[in-house]
């Protein structure tokens, strides 16, 4: 491996030792992958409407600016905004995320990463937070295959400070078909199980599944991309429909 990669493995080592001191996913949540493109921009818009089983829906959104400063390091920087029914639209959070990729794609049965995620929220009150995933690709022929799995936990706060704080367990996945790059299609799903080390009853846990859509147009030597999914809630505790979205203006 490069030295480059062992820098940025030991980089990664430090920030996950931190997950033992970690929100709950979003409708504006999306599946990582783990590979970077050194010295990529993006501007990064996503957006989700999730509709609760009274009806009542909760919307989100954010807006980020990425960077790949290194080889196998891109950081990102996005504002996440809020609105809940009968509030008004609100500025939650500040993130800052991380994204280390372990491995060059292909030296590996099955391409890794590691994403390391910080969040500041806008009340001073409120715990931070921070969340770690393991990024897992495997492409067989025409098909991708993602699967990754976290852990998030509250920090610090005044916020219901009588309430410990707990690590708690989550996952992503996602298998998409590269018919054209323009358009390609497949499924996505989310959960989230509680405690990761003593998982809520069934019904209190959270997933969620659904098609999903996905591209990439040139634009002049730039690029924009696109993805998109229609979740259904496979629990009592997970909201009836999720609508989510997210475009990338790569330059």
């Amino acid at each position: 491996m490069k030295r480059s990669s062992r820098t940025t493995l030991s980089a990664a080592a430090l920030l996950a030792a931190l997950a033992s001191q970690l929100a709950h996913a979003g409708p504006a949540d999306y599946v990582a992958t783990p590979n970077v493109e050194y010295g990529e921009k993006e501007i990064d818009f996503k957006y989700g409407i999730a509709t609760q089983k009274d009806g009542q829906k909760n919307r989100e959104a954010s807006i980020g600016y990425g960077y790949g400063v290194g080889e196998n390091w891109f950081t990102e920087v996005y504002l996440h905004y809020t609105r809940d029914p009968g509030m008004a639209t609100r500025l939650e959070t500040v993130e800052w995320e991380n994204k280390f990729q372990l491995a060059e794609p292909g030296e590996y049965p099955v391409d890794a990463g590691l994403l390391v995620e910080f969040e500041y929220p806008n009340s001073p009150s409120a715990p931070r937070e921070l969340k770690i995933s393991a990024l897992l690709q495997k492409d067989i022929a025409k098909v991708q295959l993602n699967g990754n799995l976290y852990l998030e936990r509250n920090i610090g706060g005044t916020q219901n400070a009588d309430e410990p704080h707990q690590t708690e367990f989550g996952y992503q996945w996602q298998a998409k078909y590269r018919w054209l790059p323009q358009f390609e299609y497949g499924l996505q799903g989310f959960g989230e199980t509680g405690k990761w080390n003593e998982w809520d009853p069934a019904s209190l846990q959270q997933h969620s599944a659904g098609p999903a859509v996905f591209g990439k147009f040139a634009v002049g030597s730039h690029h924009l991309k696109y993805n998109a999914a229609w979740l259904t809630g496979r629990t009592s505790a997970t909201a009836s429909h999720t609508l989510r979205t997210q475009v990338e203006y790569e330059f």
